[in-house]
């Protein structure tokens, strides 16, 4: 397999279908990361491109809007597994596809790479990567990245279940050099009621007022994510399936959202004046029900920092690693 034959492809069913065979872990949620992907923040620049399949040649993207998502998505690379009889990635026309972004610093991101598990062993992946960082180079990139590009991303890094993807990176020249985590929350969420009862009069005895954002409606509390943390959290919030948040006397305390990364939760924050009053406690196990309800059966607690809060608050335990790799680019 040579670069040559990798080409821009626009973002379409295609895709979806060689992604769902080749994320075996995530299969159920693969057509939605690459509609997520899809449809980055403004400004981001992006691309996919792809293996063209025995039956079937790819077509050529715009160029101005390449298909593209973001985050850490090697995990796909060289998978095995295939997906339900007549929707393979040879009925889609592609053999393999990655998608390439440029983050907020200039770094090149491998955001995701899907291989048809019928064709592994035939040095697609490496061509696909190669390809990926030849248009990280075009765009000024100095450095490449196995590792997610927030706010819109499919994972933190490489799964670690997904080793060949790993085994890739590394025989490419890429060093790991960080870990990253998620934590599973089993759905309905297990915590005490009496405590959950008591946090909810400890709220309202202090003035404090829970309440969901519908989309349409989330103006507010997007420009308080902005202001307390960053843009990226914003852009999270507004893009969220859910987004709950606290106030007092008219002034926005903490939120929390879910499904701005499909089916996972997060972002959360808590201004700092309404620390240790539990409304992060409050507010993620308001998110947590409307997963259930939406069907959910556990939740990905995504890219995780404090481990205690959500293993007491939830009963959430650390499951899923990622590792995180890079390289410059010569």
């Amino acid at each position: 397999m040579t670069q040559a034959q990798v080409e821009a492809v626009e973002v379409d069913g295609r895709l979806e279908r060689l992604a769902a065979a080749a994320l075996w872990a995530e299969s159920e949620d693969a057509a939605l990361l690459v509609r997520r992907l899809a449809d980055p923040p403004p400004g981001r620049e992006w691309t996919v491109l792809a293996v063209p399949g025995i039956e079937g040649s790819v077509r050529e993207g715009n160029g101005t809007e390449p298909a593209g998502p973001q985050s850490a998505g090697p995990e796909s690379a060289g998978l095995e597994g295939a997906g339900p009889e007549g929707t393979g990635p040879q009925d889609a026309g592609l053999r393999g596809a990655v998608f390439a972004s440029i983050g907020a610093d200039g770094a090149g991101h491998v955001d995701l790479i899907a291989v048809d598990p019928a064709a592994r062993g035939r040095g697609i992946g490496r061509a696909l990567v190669a390809a990926a960082e030849e248009w990280m180079r075009e765009k000024g990139a100095a450095e490449a990245r196995f590792a997610g590009n927030p706010p819109c991303y499919a994972w933190p890094g490489i799964d670690v279940r997904y080793t060949p993807a790993a085994c890739l990176a590394e025989s490419l020249g890429y060093e790991r050099y960080r870990v990253a985590w998620n934590m599973t929350a089993d759905l309905p969420a297990r915590f005490d009621p009496a405590e959950h009862e008591a946090d909810l009069a400890r709220l309202a005895d202090a003035g404090v007022t829970l309440a969901a954002a519908p989309a349409g409606e989330r103006g507010d509390v997007v420009a308080f994510v902005r202001e307390q943390w960053n843009d990226a959290w914003a852009w999270e919030a507004e893009q969220a399936t859910g987004l709950h948040y606290a106030t007092r006397a008219g002034e926005i305390l903490g939120f929390a959202a879910w499904g701005a990364r499909p089916s996972w939760f997060g972002p959360m924050g808590t201004a700092e004046a309404a620390r240790g009053l539990g409304v992060g406690r409050v507010l993620l196990r308001r998110c947590l029900a409307e997963q259930a309800a939406a069907g959910l059966t556990s939740a990905q607690i995504g890219w995780v920092g404090p481990l205690r809060f959500y293993s007491r608050a939830v009963a959430a335990r650390a499951e899923r690693v990622f590792w995180l790799y890079r390289r410059r680019l010569g």
